[in-house]
């Protein structure tokens, strides 16, 4: 017998809690529960009722109302997802599941700090205290490894080998990898390390004054305040730092797929939105090695002849 919609959305979120992380489960909580109301405000209760059109006006409304495609984009991941396990169960045809597409996202180029941005935030940041020590081991360490925030709060002592220059961090979807930690992040967190030791009451790396995990809102607290501290510094996301970190490295030299696993991207378009920062390195290189983009002195391009 096919099963309520509520009734297949708490077996799903139950299965879920046993595959997924936390977060993911929330989010799919969530977004089930939203789609699930949705549904029984058009009277749709029964699985065996819903329809693949009921998925897309779902998502049109969303759109309707002010939604981002990302947001939107998220949701139908999520439903997909869903409609795939249903269909495993037996409850629905698989073609169900497949026939959703996700609205194609809007490319926007990240917002990113320049190096010498980056330079006056860190710098910035100076002092013994517990505080002081802590967010600059913090931002050093967002900024050298481009991990997402969601990765660094999740760090424990046990995944850090400084005398390497390593750590290991768990990424989307439960992916392990392993990031470099360059010399600047390596010698704050040895300055930081023996404070959170007598304060830590976790294992995790980043902790707050009580000794517990830091928050994914407590760093974009901690970035927002640092970046006001530094007179004319252009506020960016927590997300920003990333960016940077990927623009940097592909401005600096470093292939594509290098900085794909760097940054945990299980594709490489994923990466590729940073190319774009390259462009004036780019034109600098044309104009020098072109032969027939080389300017003179007058801003003439210049031949061998004089002309």
């Amino acid at each position: 017998m096919t099963p309520s919609v509520a009734d297949a959305v708490n077996t799903f979120l139950h299965d879920a809690e046993l595959r997924f992380s936390p977060r993911t489960v929330r989010s799919y909580r969530q977004d089930l529960r939203a789609f699930r109301a949705w549904l029984a405000d058009r009277g749709v209760h029964r699985l065996d009722a819903l329809s693949t059109r009921d998925v897309r006006m779902h998502a049109s409304d969303l759109l309707a109302n002010g939604a981002a495609k990302t947001s939107v984009a998220r949701r139908l991941s999520c439903i997909r997802t869903f409609l795939r396990f249903c269909a495993k169960q037996g409850w629905i045809p698989p073609a169900l599941a497949e026939q959703i597409r996700r609205p194609k996202p809007d490319r926007r180029l990240p917002r990113y700090l320049h190096e010498e941005e980056v330079a006056a935030l860190l710098d910035h940041v100076t002092g013994n205290d517990f505080m002081a020590l802590r967010d600059r081991a913090l931002l050093e360490f967002l900024y050298a490894t481009g991990v997402r925030v969601s990765e660094c709060v999740q760090l424990d002592l046990g995944d850090l080998d400084l005398s390497a220059g390593f750590a290991r961090v768990l990424g989307k979807g439960g992916r392990e990898r392993y990031v470099v930690v360059g010399r600047r992040a390596v010698e704050a967190l040895q300055r930081y390390l023996p404070c959170r030791d007598r304060m830590a009451r976790c294992p995790a790396v980043f902790i707050n004054r009580r000794g517990g995990r830091l928050t994914d809102r407590s760093v974009r607290r901690v970035l927002e305040r640092r970046i006001q501290e530094v007179p004319g510094l252009r506020a960016i996301h927590v997300h920003g730092l990333r960016h940077s970190f990927a623009t940097h490295m592909l401005n600096g030299g470093a292939d594509l797929r290098s900085v794909q696993e760097l940054l945990g991207h299980a594709s490489l378009s994923s990466t590729q939105i940073y190319t774009h920062t390259s462009r004036e390195q780019l034109a600098r290189a044309y104009y020098a090695a072109h032969p027939r983009a080389r300017r003179g002195s007058e801003g003439r391009e210049s031949s061998d002849d004089g002309i």
